[in-house]
């Protein structure tokens, strides 16, 4: 499944409390959600590879899977 990552994520990684989630944790976390998801919802309790546990809010387009932002915890 091809995973998009919008800009505003780009930029949410980039903040204190989205430290150590990177973008390839956010695409594999997001590959790892089963089924389709036709309207925005978060997903919660990822663990990216530093250790540091995240939310997702995800939804499913022609193109592939929208993640349409990240909430670390």
């Amino acid at each position: 499944m091809h995973v998009i990552i919008t800009s505003h994520v780009k930029q949410r990684i980039r903040q204190h409390r989205q430290v150590g989630i990177s973008v390839p944790d956010i695409i594999h976390q997001a590959r790892s959600i089963p089924g389709t998801v036709p309207v925005a919802t978060r997903f919660r309790g990822f663990m990216a590879s530093s250790g540091r546990v995240f939310d997702m809010v995800v939804k499913d387009i022609s193109q592939g899977r929208l993640v349409i932002t990240i909430i670390g915890k």
